[in-house]
């Protein structure tokens, strides 16, 4: 059986244009740049439309890593699938999650226990302005989920635990472009925009892999929040118009030390899912085990309650008009998943439309486990 092997760090930013800690360890032998899949990262911006720390932190890192590949700095973000996340709220630590893969050639499944860490990378085609948070933007983010499983040898969606994509947003200079062509973009706002992006992106994950039935479609993002995946991710971003698809499940075709599992959050105070994800890859509380087990990261979403109540109690993130409520969900969010993972350097992205069940969001964890 031919196999790969994913190998997985996370470190610490001191800001979004810090790349030292990742050259540190190219130094050392300890990361393979040309084996560099996709980064994960989360920058201190906003989160919002100005946040321009997220390309800030890509360009580093492509600047950084292009001379190791003999590419161009262009090249290097072809190549590899860069998620940054702006927004880190309360107690959540800027870092980057870096992912390497390398074939290690045919292994008898003997020799391999159990499915094991796998990653699969795609990209959808550039949309038009007038396609976003509609039915193209779906439809293409299904087939790049779906050519990302293959890649990462998985074949059965419930070995999927984790979608994460990275989604583009509208301008008011590309709402002029449509326009200009004589369509009209599914809203002229471009905050509003992030959360269409998001929603179509999600409701592509879930195509994908069969978590909803029947056609999908325009009339459905941002209308039918009881249309949701259970493992997308989505953040939308100014620096690019196509979406990055980043699929991590288990797979009989990888040798890889680490495992991942997933939970969804029901609500943003839901302690029990956190507590759930932790026991799918054998941790307890505090990310702790007897056997060796080390936690890597834990990746989730978060949001304010679209209906202004979390379990009957009213909450004023939706009408706070000095903080976005999408910066008072990662505060919250991240508050609780850190207190109960024990580390802040988690990876907490807001605005979860059609991800999860309103107010909740999905979360999974990957843990390396024992030699």
């Amino acid at each position: 059986m031919r196999t790969t092997a994913v190998e997985i760090i996370r470190i610490a930013t001191h800001g979004p244009g810090d790349v030292s800690g990742l050259m540190s360890r190219i130094d050392s032998g300890a990361i393979d740049p040309t084996k560099i899949v996709a980064v994960l990262g989360k920058t201190e911006g906003n989160g919002g439309v100005n946040d321009f720390t997220r390309e800030y932190a890509v360009s580093a890192l492509c600047a950084a890593l292009a001379p190791h590949l003999g590419l161009s700095p262009d090249g290097v973000e072809q190549r590899i699938a860069f998620v940054m996340s702006g927004g880190t709220e309360g107690v959540l630590s800027p870092h980057i999650t870096v992912f390497t893969r390398h074939d290690v050639g045919d292994r008898p499944p003997s020799e391999i226990s159990g499915k094991r860490l796998s990653i699969g990378i795609a990209q959808t085609r550039d949309f038009l302005p007038e396609e976003l948070g509609r039915g193209a933007q779906i439809q293409e983010t299904a087939n790049a989920v779906a050519r990302a499983m293959i890649e990462a040898g998985i074949s059965d969606p419930r070995d999927v635990h984790f979608v994460q994509i990275k989604c583009p947003l509208l301008t008011s200079e590309r709402v002029a472009a449509a326009l200009s062509r004589g369509n009209t973009t599914v809203t002229s706002s471009a905050y509003a925009s992030m959360a269409y992006s998001r929603g179509a992106s999600a409701l592509g994950v879930a195509a994908a892999l069969g978590e909803i039935e029947g056609e999908i479609d325009d009339a459905h993002v941002m209308r039918r929040f009881d249309l949701f995946s259970q493992v997308a991710s989505t953040s939308a971003g100014i620096e690019l118009m196509h979406n990055v698809v980043i699929v991590l499940g288990n797979s009989e075709t990888s040798a890889s030390a680490f495992k991942i599992g997933h939970a969804v959050m029901q609500d943003a105070i839901d302690a029990a899912a956190v507590i759930e994800v932790l026991g799918s890859v054998g941790l307890s509380i505090g990310g702790v085990t007897n056997d060796g087990r080390q936690l890597v990261n834990i990746f989730a979403k978060a949001e304010a309650s679209p209906n202004g109540l979390v379990r009957g109690v009213r909450h004023t993130m939706l009408e706070d008009t000095d903080i976005s409520a999408t910066r008072h969900a990662r505060a919250a969010v991240g508050g609780l998943i850190s207190g109960l993972a024990g580390t802040s350097a988690v990876y907490v992205s807001g605005g979860a439309e059609h991800q999860g069940p309103p107010g909740g969001g999905p979360i999974a964890a990957i843990v390396r486990l024992p030699q």
